[in-house]
């Protein structure tokens, strides 16, 4: 009879399942490894198991392992891919479980696959029949760089669950609150000529100052409209990340481009702040009869917040014994909320070895998530409020 792998065994085969994703082509790879395992395991616990391979890239898939019927539940949700890795500056193969200092290396055991084995071993001793709710373990495709897992499964309308907790490295502290991001392209239009007439161009460098000082007046305005105590850093953040402009000192500028990243509070819609950018820029664009484009660099991520009093929100304080936090950086949390789900942020490992050579978690917090995730199972799925 097929049996499913030891933790330690399901461990090794997922970060041995390279799953690079990046925005860049040479370095992205399919997830169909991962998901593979990940279908063959759950599907031996007897789950209901569909592999959806995304639209937008056939060589990559979301996971839907459902367990039991009916309305409501519970789904574990982690994202099957890692960032890529630095090359030379690993102390042991990326891909390749080890073990040392009581602690497993490798990429993805903190950002985050390991969850997904997690969650398989909490699940192990569950059978169908004994859930009145189902348990949906989820594994999506592409968190790292384009959202496009997430963002098809909204469109899908799936899964459908009342509760979700997303395994991301947060310490084991439930996390209710995150800001959002989106990342623009400014692009102004202008006309080239020789240096020595300014009469024979228009400067697109020199409007770019201008839409500058426009941005930075801006997010003046953003943080002193919008503030919220429940962050370190309590406002809305917009960085100047990126510029290029001409290609010669002895010519008039006649294109430049800039790059921002604004990181928004909950209760700061990005088709709002999109709108309101793309305004200002052609405003200033306009004033100066340049031609202006402001393209987003990629979709965004919204921000998200879970209400303080939200059950799911006090289950995970009474069980961790921490306050629930807010944190800066994204998640698919938003998704799973656009799907209906109440959600919180919760995970082993922590955030501070994402995306870093010689990536680990502790041992030692393997056994605690598991319990965790076991007694979760147990109370909104055997038995449900």
């Amino acid at each position: 009879m097929k049996t499913t792998p030891t933790l330690i065994q399901m461990l090794q085969g997922i970060i041995g399942a390279p799953s690079v994703s990046s925005v860049t082509p040479a370095f992205d790879q399919s997830n169909l490894g991962v998901i593979h395992l990940l279908a063959d395991w759950l599907q031996t616990l007897g789950f209901s198991v569909e592999v959806l391979p995304l639209k937008t890239q056939a060589n990559k898939a979301n996971l839907i392992a459902t367990l039991g019927t009916g309305p409501g539940g519970l789904v574990l949700a982690g994202h099957t891919d890692t960032v890529p890795y630095d090359e030379g500056r690993w102390s042991s193969d990326p891909f390749t479980l080890t073990e040392g200092d009581h602690r497993f290396y490798g990429l993805g055991t903190a950002d985050m696959k390991s969850f997904l084995a997690l969650a398989i071993e909490a699940a192990r001793d569950f059978k169908a029949g004994d859930l009145q709710q189902p348990l949906i373990i989820l594994a999506t495709a592409d968190e790292e760089s384009s959202m496009n897992g997430a963002e098809e499964l909204v469109m899908l309308g799936r899964p459908k669950a009342r509760y979700a907790i997303v395994g991301e490295p947060t310490g084991m502290r439930p996390i209710r609150a995150h800001k959002g991001i989106m990342m623009e392209a400014i692009h102004l239009q202008g006309q080239s000529g020789h240096s020595s007439n300014p009469a024979l161009g228009n400067n697109a460098l020199e409007g770019m100052h201008a839409v500058i000082t426009e941005i930075l007046q801006w997010r003046d305005e953003l943080q002193a409209k919008y503030h919220s105590q429940a962050f370190v850093i309590p406002y809305p953040t917009l960085n100047l990340g990126h510029i290029h402009g001409g290609d010669n000192p002895n010519r008039i500028c006649g294109d430049c481009e800039l790059h921002i990243d604004l990181r928004p509070l909950p209760g700061m819609p990005l088709a709002e702040l999109r709108h309101e950018l793309s305004q200002r820029v052609g405003r200033i664009a306009a004033q100066r009869q340049l031609n202006s484009r402001v393209t987003p660099l990629f979709k965004g991520t919204e921000a998200m917040e879970t209400p303080a009093d939200a059950g799911l929100v006090r289950y995970a304080e009474s069980m961790t014994g921490y306050a629930a936090e807010s944190v800066a950086f994204c998640t698919e949390g938003p998704y799973f909320q656009q799907l209906g789900m109440q959600t919180i942020i919760l995970g082993p490992g922590s955030i501070d070895q994402a995306h870093q050579p010689n990536e680990f978690i502790e041992q030692s917090s393997l056994q605690p998530t598991v319990a965790f995730l076991r007694h979760a199972i147990q109370h909104y799925c055997v038995k449900p409020l």
